[in-house]
């Protein structure tokens, strides 16, 4: 890893544990996760993905940024259903083009989607954490998602960074160009698929 990439992870990893210690209002929160209720976001990755029963189907040419599914990468046969928690970091602009995307590539890869119509709790949920930094031209998106199981228990960490040419003018989260949520949001479901079907039960 090049010096200029090691100096980005680690202030990465400093902002993302700032953020984390202000997205947690008591011990609650940090071990209880089966607490959080339907989300927006988790209710409109359900809403993409199809398995929300009050919104249309998505047919597999409805979104243009979808991306196929490499050979070697079959779809997941578990039936475990995954809830997405709020997203800590982003703003709006760049939580849509992620959100959206998570849920396209979850319904590629026959991932589950909890939605605000379930009756049953998740399987796992996902809570992510992300930061944006720019440097010179490029502008590199840090992003961490805890995977626990509904007890609060953690299970898995995916994590990760996506560097692209800043897109617009200022620093951080204006220049990052929703390609670039879509790539990471690709990345997320493909680790997770990889994780859940190498998962014991």
């Amino acid at each position: 890893m090049e010096f200029g990439q090691m100096k980005r992870w680690f202030v990465g990893a400093a902002s993302l544990s700032v953020l984390a210690l202000s997205a947690c209002n008591s011990s609650k929160d940090v071990l209880e996760p089966s607490a959080i209720t339907p989300t927006e976001q988790s209710n409109a990755l359900a809403r993409i993905e199809g398995t929300d029963v009050a919104a249309p189907p998505v047919t597999g040419t409805a979104t243009a940024t979808a991306t196929a599914v490499p050979a070697q990468s079959a779809a997941v046969t578990t039936k475990t259903r995954v809830q997405f928690a709020p997203i800590v970091g982003t703003p709006v602009e760049a939580a849509t083009p992620l959100t959206e995307q998570l849920g396209v590539r979850a319904r590629t890869r026959g991932i589950t989607l909890a939605g605000s119509t379930d009756t049953t709790p998740p399987g796992i949920i996902m809570r992510g954490y992300f930061s944006a930094m720019t440097e010179g031209k490029d502008t590199t998106v840090v992003f961490v998602w805890d995977v626990y199981d509904p007890a609060g228990t953690r299970l898995h960490r995916i994590n990760g960074q996506k560097t692209a040419p800043s897109s617009g003018s200022g620093d951080g989260w204006p220049t990052v160009a929703p390609t670039t949520m879509q790539a990471i949001a690709d990345s997320t479901i493909d680790q997770l698929a990889d994780w859940l079907a190498a998962k014991p039960g």
